[in-house]
């Protein structure tokens, strides 16, 4: 049976070329930018401008605005980062923009700023949020559009599928990747669902959740030829687990060495 799975990836989701995603081997992620408690905030321009000066690419996260902007956001509402009762798709740009961190002078900023401060100096992966019932071609649409122009290296991915395969329908110059875990908070935890997610999606790469490796899934895809990322490498134990049986990490705090 696994045998014959495997042949079903092999032909419904085929390895990327080879040279077409080697950078994304090269390079540590810093997790939602370069952050710390106390330090910079995670997602916010402070966390970006540090994981740039310590040449570390950069993994963030995209929620939508009201008015359909790509925003730098990890969560649904702004309770945890700001104490605010909003949501954010309930504000527009301008309204997220105003918003500021519980301590600093910043606040949450929109792709498009994202991508005038990096400039191409390091790589970017980009995390589509969503979630059931939730418009996520419309966040597609919205991160393409801030992309338009933009040469510095860089990915999209999300645990959604669908992500992966709107691009590969609608801009497949873009590398698009998938993110999966198998806890009782992913969408993949059986085998049939990991391979119908990989089916749907036809990535370019995979983003692996750290406490699921090594797996006999993961590594048939790596062996293939797709990079396998890993995420969130916070320790020194996950940052060994990530060099033995991964092509890069995602990290964040002690898992970056």
């Amino acid at each position: 049976m696994r045998s014959l799975l495997s042949r079903f990836d092999a032909f419904l989701a085929p390895a990327p070329e080879p040279a077409r995603v080697a950078w994304l081997k090269d390079w540590t992620y810093a997790h939602r930018g370069l952050h710390a408690p106390g330090g910079a905030v995670e997602n916010s321009p402070a966390a970006f401008r540090a994981a740039i000066a310590a040449g570390l690419g950069i993994e963030c996260d995209i929620q939508r605005s009201r008015d359909h902007a790509a925003m730098v956001y990890h969560d649904w509402d702004f309770a945890r980062l700001h104490g605010d009762t909003g949501t954010g798709a309930a504000h527009d740009a301008t309204e997220w923009r105003a918003l500021r961190y519980a301590y600093g002078d910043e606040g949450p900023i929109a792709l498009s700023d994202l991508l005038e401060m990096v400039a191409g100096q390091v790589p970017l992966l980009i995390e589509i949020k969503s979630r059931r019932g939730y418009d996520v071609h419309r966040s597609c649409k919205s991160v393409n559009a801030a992309l338009a122009g933009y040469a510095g290296r860089h990915g999209v991915m999300s645990f959604d599928p669908r992500v992966s395969r709107w691009f590969y329908r609608h801009e497949p110059t873009r590398l698009r990747g998938l993110v999966m875990r198998e806890d009782a908070y992913g969408h993949t935890q059986r085998a049939w669902q990991r391979h119908a997610a990989l089916w749907v999606a036809r990535p370019d790469f995979i983003a692996y959740h750290v406490k699921a490796l090594p797996n006999r899934f993961a590594a048939s895809l790596r062996a293939r030829g797709v990079p396998l990322l890993t995420w969130t490498v916070d320790s020194p134990s996950a940052r060994e687990t990530a060099k033995a049986h991964a092509d890069g990490s995602i990290a964040e705090g002690a898992g970056l060495g």
